[in-house]
């Protein structure tokens, strides 16, 4: 989790801070060692694991300054502002930097909170320790979106306007028009927007403007909304919504650009980078087109191999998606030529590769079957924007041929991951280190809507949380999967473990059905006190010894094989754990279980009935198997059946190992 903030510089100048340190830099939860240093003086030498500065620290840091996402410092405030100050140049640019005291109560984020990622660094520092994170910036006070990472999770690049300007207004509370043209609208669905002031719907009372667009500023200096003139050749290729507006003059306006365009290209063998490059740029300000709106570059696959091509993406990061003529020449296209088509057997390169690249934005993707080709009757998902365009450099050898389509959904470049993570009983205190991190680190988190309130308080503004009803636990899986293919960072959360009756194995069920290679989206687990655990505790020790869980409901396995497995674990003298005793429309399993377990052992033997095990509403009850009938349980409860020689003694459950004779 922490890794993302890689390389990092960890500066102390005492063995106390050091320590505090070194316990951040743990590979399950925390920094990998091999993404950090951690720099110490002279004085502190002889400590393990660390590097030594000989020159001033002052100087040690401006040394370090340009080369690190991040600096962790384990100084007082004063020392660490006097270092980095004459470092300082443009938030933009600057490093994040936090500060920690050396008891680790407190962790500050210091500067870089937004661009930098300090504030949400510093969370994540904070979750790990068992800190107070310290956030001064407006937005993050008023737990309101920083309007400078709203798109950051999804790829979008930040345009022109006055950021701070904006921004202000959201703190204040101004009404803030946001006017959206490209890109996927989940952001306003997340954590903090709803009680922000962005107005969705068109208002007049608007102080400033935020434009999510493809299109480019009229004026790059200015505070003017983007152009919406048209030209002819323009009018049946946009169908982006005009706004109108009396006033804009007073309006401070922001821009954020999501990767929607991608360019289909077609060239002559040995076209230069310089005549490609012209070629796009010349198209986009034609039809003014944002450049950094581009999601990628598409085109047939014998160009995979063409240099100016592959200099373009390299230089400029971006994807090169190749696809087989064989699949390009299923896709409708406005402007087929034959001649193409006796050339390299489609009649479209450039406007076909465009629009199926759009079919598939995620960079996992592959490339589409021919059935699902027919079967969409060769349309795609994309909006043809720009039809092909040929374009030759005077002076410069070869020609290119643009395309530019438009995809709903953006280009993130990022890699997915999905995080696996079991809560425990629900209370915070419960829950591991590693999996409060983790839940604190990603951009989404899926759950069941009660074990999603129970973790509320790690959950942070930002974030894009989406509750699932019970019996949606599929749903939920194969929704973390399509998140995470996109390219987002998810957490799906299960009480207790997530890899024992949760989550996790449904999840990597859904994968390997989806054709998974295993490595893309990413997977970690993060296991949790499971519900047996948790119960054990509350009544004292009836899991010292061989024992098994079973699950009383038959939604997902046949009572038949239920039925055996009760009988076996009833007879082979198993401590056992019924999960699922009860539901509404459940009433009979636990009475047939009783009785299995009453063939088997004594009418005394010692149960324990626990509901909601750490939580407010805990109850629980010590009984006898024959009396376990009469108390009232739930799907909230665990009940645990001792074996032959588990007892009560003082209200306590003990079930002995064997050390006493």
């Amino acid at each position: 989790m922490l890794a993302e903030f890689a390389p990092l510089a960890l500066i102390a100048i005492a063995p106390t801070g050091v320590n505090k340190l070194q316990s951040l830099c743990v590979s399950s939860s925390g920094i990998p060692k091999d993404s950090a240093n951690i720099w110490v003086p002279e004085s502190c030498a002889e400590i393990t694991g660390t590097q030594v500065y000989n020159t001033s620290l002052k100087k040690h840091v401006a040394s370090l300054w340009q080369n690190q996402r991040a600096f962790i410092f384990c100084l007082a405030t004063g020392a660490v502002v006097r270092l980095i100050a004459p470092l300082l140049e443009n938030k933009s640019s600057d490093p994040a930097v936090i500060v920690i005291d050396e008891m680790g109560q407190f962790v500050i984020s210091l500067c870089g909170g937004h661009q930098g990622g300090g504030d949400r660094l510093a969370q994540l520092i904070a979750t790990q320790l068992g800190a107070m994170p310290i956030l001064t910036g407006g937005s993050a006070s008023l737990e309101l979106p920083a309007v400078d990472m709203l798109g950051v999770p999804f790829g979008w690049c930040r345009g022109e306007g006055d950021w701070t300007a904006v921004s202000a207004s959201v703190v204040r509370g101004e009404p803030v028009q946001v006017i959206q043209e490209a890109g996927s609208t989940i952001w306003r669905t997340a954590r903090g927007v709803e009680k922000s002031s962005l107005c969705f719907e068109e208002t007049v009372d608007a102080t400033a403007e935020i434009w999510i667009t493809c299109r480019s500023f009229t004026d790059k200096n200015s505070t003017h909304k983007p152009s919406t003139h048209k030209s002819s050749k323009q009018k049946s290729q946009f169908n982006l919504k005009d706004h109108n507006y009396t006033d804009q003059s007073q309006k401070s306006i922001i821009t954020w650009y999501p990767k929607v365009l991608w360019v289909g290209i077609g060239c002559e063998r040995g076209t230069p980078r310089k005549v490609i490059e012209a070629a796009i740029e010349n198209t986009l300000q034609e039809y003014q087109l944002a450049k950094d709106a581009i999601a990628g570059i598409a085109t047939i696959d014998i160009k995979s191999d063409e240099v100016g091509l592959v200099e373009l993406c390299a230089n400029n990061n971006l994807p090169l998606r190749t696809f087989r003529r064989e699949i390009l020449k299923h896709i409708s296209v406005p402007n087929p030529s034959q001649i193409v088509a006796k050339e390299v057997g489609t009649p479209s390169v450039a406007e076909a590769a465009a629009l199926l690249a759009t079919f598939y934005p995620s960079h996992t993707d592959k490339e589409p079957s021919e059935e699902i080709l027919n079967s969409s009757q060769g349309k795609t998902k994309g909006e043809m924007l720009i039809p092909k365009q040929i374009f030759r450099l005077e002076g410069q050898p070869g020609a290119v041929t643009v395309a530019v389509a438009q995809s709903e959904r953006e280009y993130t470049g990022r890699k997915g991951k999905i995080l696996l993570v079991g809560t425990g009983p629900g209370e915070l205190q419960q829950i591991t280190p590693a999996a409060q991190t983790a839940i604190a680190s990603v951009d989404v988190v899926i759950g069941y809507g009660l074990y999603l309130d129970l973790i509320s308080p790690l959950l942070r503004t930002g974030q894009i949380i989406e509750a699932l009803p019970i019996t949606k636990e599929r749903q939920r899986a194969q929704r973390a999967i399509e998140l995470a293919n996109w390219g987002l960072i998810v957490a799906v959360v299960s009480s207790g473990d997530c890899g024992i009756y949760g989550m996790a194995g449904l999840v990597l069920e859904e994968l390997k059905v989806c054709g998974w290679d295993g490595k893309t989206p990413g997977i970690e687990i993060f296991p949790g006190i499971t519900a047996l655990q948790a119960a054990a505790s509350r009544v004292g020790t009836p899991l010292m010894h061989d024992f098994c869980a079973i699950s009383l409901s038959d939604l997902l396995t046949p009572w038949e094989i239920i039925e055996k497995r009760l009988q076996a674990a009833a007879a082979a003298d198993f401590v056992t754990a019924l999960y699922n005793p009860k539901s509404k429309t459940r009433t009979k399993q636990l009475t047939i279980a009783t009785n299995i377990f009453l063939q088997h052992r004594n009418p005394n033997t010692t149960v324990a009935v626990v509901r909601s095990a750490y939580r407010e509403d805990e109850q629980i009850t010590l009984t006898t198997l024959d009396k376990l009938l009469d108390v009232s349980v739930d799907m909230l409860t665990i009940v645990l059946i001792g074996n032959q020689n588990t007892r009560n003694y003082c209200e306590w459950m003990i079930t002995p190992r064997g050390y006493i004779k």
